[in-house]
């Protein structure tokens, strides 16, 4: 098999796209704002969610750092984040997307390193990993504050990664999420494979706008994408495509 025709890294997103959200991110989100006086039901919270909605799968440090010009108030948001997504958990538990851990084991088996990445700080990526007893199902696990600190849109956490397994070639990864952050890091890590899933956030519609070269209904279904690039590029190296 030629070099070319390997995807040898799969960046997957976490809630949304890998864990199944249920609406427990915005409540937590609602429950952050009411610390710092936003209320449900306010015109002050429905413009705070909509730049919430609209920055689903950046950091969330930095989406509190949109609402608020004040950084003390954004660290608060964010802390208050962090506990109301732990209590929530403790409440309602958390799922894996239908077929997200059959899509894993498929990649893994299949030659592929499988990083974990997410905008949530390490303490929750620990504790959603955790609670999911997702510790050995991926190579890697990354959050914002492991790639220098800036999350998407930002390549950094796939290059990141990249580096960590050591990939050959940018060409050679693929990045699925749910949201216009995940597909334009994607693109600006030069990802080959940059696949939107419809489990999440954003729709097909704001996935293909930010970038997508797929949108597809779940993850389940990248295995297939993943083997059809691996087709393609061997096809096309042997000056075999069809006309």
């Amino acid at each position: 098999m030629d070099d070319d025709s390997r995807i040898t890294l799969a960046c997957l997103d976490l809630a949304g796209t890998t864990v199944s959200d249920d609406g427990i991110g915005e409540r937590a989100f609602t429950e952050a704002l009411v610390t710092q006086g936003i209320v449900s039901g306010t015109d002050t919270y429905r413009r705070a969610m909509a730049r919430v909605h609209s920055a689903r799968g950046r950091s969330k440090l930095d989406i509190f750092r949109d609402v608020f010009a004040d950084e003390d108030r954004a660290q608060a948001a964010n802390h208050a984040f962090e506990q109301a997504y732990d209590s929530i958990i403790d409440r309602v538990g958390l799922t894996p997307i239908p077929g997200a851990e059959a899509a894993i084991d498929a990649l893994a088996a299949s030659g592929v390193r499988v990083c974990l990445m997410t905008g949530f700080s390490s303490r929750t990526l620990g504790r959603i990993i955790d609670t999911l007893g997702w510790w050995k199902r991926a190579d890697l696990l990354l959050c914002p504050a492991d790639a220098g600190g800036r999350g998407r849109p930002y390549p950094d956490m796939i290059l990141t990664a990249a580096l960590h397994v050591k990939v050959d070639d940018v060409r050679h990864i693929a990045v699925c999420g749910d949201t216009e952050s995940d597909m334009r890091s994607g693109r600006r890590s030069g990802a080959s494979i940059v696949a939107g899933t419809l489990t999440g956030a954003h729709d097909r519609t704001r996935l293909e706008a930010a970038g997508a070269t797929h949108v597809i209904a779940s993850i389940a279904e990248l295995p297939m994408i993943v083997e059809g690039f691996r087709t393609l590029t061997r096809t096309i190296n042997g000056d075999h495509v069809a006309p």
